[in-house]
């Protein structure tokens, strides 16, 4: 098991979980808006209720108003459960990363941001899809070659068209060329690809790209941006951290501004969606991104950071989707109410 690098993002929590969850979107906006239920796996399959939108001006992104959340809080109130409702609620009145499959991108990506353009949202993406994924380890996968990866690149491209959306770009991917766990042979490749999927994102009139960098934990701004210099950060809008971690965001911002000064003072995002009580200090420091106890909800997203150089807090991570099977949760990526719970409850 590759456990040494205890900061690391563990976004391989995600991948094996990647599902229908963002495939119900390609059936059309019109199945969404409407609040209706899907086959994804996780949440309850009783029909979601209504999910209104964040004020425009504070948080521009698309909450889906069928997501895992927002089908538990349906469950608990049909059930006459409303203190669980309403604390299932903090999380399904937020916007969430939707992570693009692999099978049938430009469908799902158009589902999404059709449905977010209809109500004047924009849609928040992450790609998660490189090849050799997690150097073989728990969410191992992605495409099977390198123009595996850029024809699924293209169909994600062709689903956003003209339409408002921010794309969260391979979270890990550029941090395990760093830190020595994709193996020698494949960095070329993997430089190439991140650069050429910047360059053609930003093709598409409305697309904002942040290029994962890790979290704070994990590597230092000085073993970064040199890195990120030649997959292409110049040409992305920025870059994004703490993507399924826990770091705070007083520990990343700081960690940002340090990497943003040698990267052109470029901006930066922070995934705030579980670092509401920072990281977990207990237990094997190998598995603390593994479902750790009393976590909390961070931030609200937002685009009002009252930081210049920090362009959003955003919930990448969706909040009370298992990691893995540790600590008694289901498969990675599985919806997993009892933990959704204890974050929710655990926030201030």
């Amino acid at each position: 098991m590759y456990g040494s690098y205890t900061g690391r993002s563990r976004t391989r929590g995600r991948a094996a979980g990647l599902r229908t969850t963002g495939t119900a979107a390609a059936l059309g906006a019109a199945l969404l808006l409407a609040g209706c239920s899907g086959d994804g796996e996780g949440g309850d399959k009783r029909s979601a209720p209504t999910v209104e939108q964040q004020p425009k001006d504070k948080d521009p992104y698309w909450v889906n108003p069928d997501g895992n959340a927002a089908r538990q809080v349906a469950a608990y109130s049909e059930d006459g459960d409303e203190k669980n409702a309403e604390l299932i609620r903090k999380i399904a009145r937020q916007p969430v990363g939707e992570w693009i499959g692999p099978d049938t991108p430009e469908a799902e990506v158009k589902g999404v941001t059709e449905a977010a353009a209809a109500v004047d949202r924009d849609a928040l993406l992450v790609l998660y899809n490189i090849p050799h994924r997690d150097c073989g380890q728990f969410s191992k996968g992605g495409a099977s070659d390198g123009n595996a990866y850029r024809a699924w690149l293209d169909s994600v491209a062709k689903g956003i068209g003209d339409r408002g959306a921010t794309v969260i770009l391979e979270p890990d991917a550029l941090l395990h060329l760093v830190d020595g766990c994709t193996p020698q042979e494949f960095h070329e490749e993997r430089y190439d690809l991140l650069k050429g999927a910047i360059q053609r994102l930003k093709q598409q009139p409305a697309t904002k790209v942040y290029l994962d960098a890790g979290n704070a934990g994990w590597q230092s701004p000085d073993a970064l941006f040199q890195p990120l210099q030649r997959a292409g950060i110049a040409e992305a809008d920025g870059f994004s951290l703490n993507v399924s971690n826990f770091q705070t965001t007083a520990v990343s911002t700081e960690f940002g501004k340090k990497l943003s000064e040698k990267i052109g003072n470029k901006p930066f995002v922070i995934d705030t969606s579980r670092n509401g009580n920072g990281p977990y200090k207990g237990g094997d420091p190998a598995e603390s991104w593994c479902n750790p106890p009393g976590r909390a909800l961070g931030e609200a997203p937002t685009t009002q950071t009252g930081d210049e150089r920090v362009d959003a807090y955003l919930w990448i991570k969706r909040p009370g989707e298992s990691d893995g099977d540790c600590k008694g949760g289901p498969k990675a990526g599985a919806w997993w109410p009892e933990y959704a719970l204890g974050l929710a409850g655990a926030t201030k």
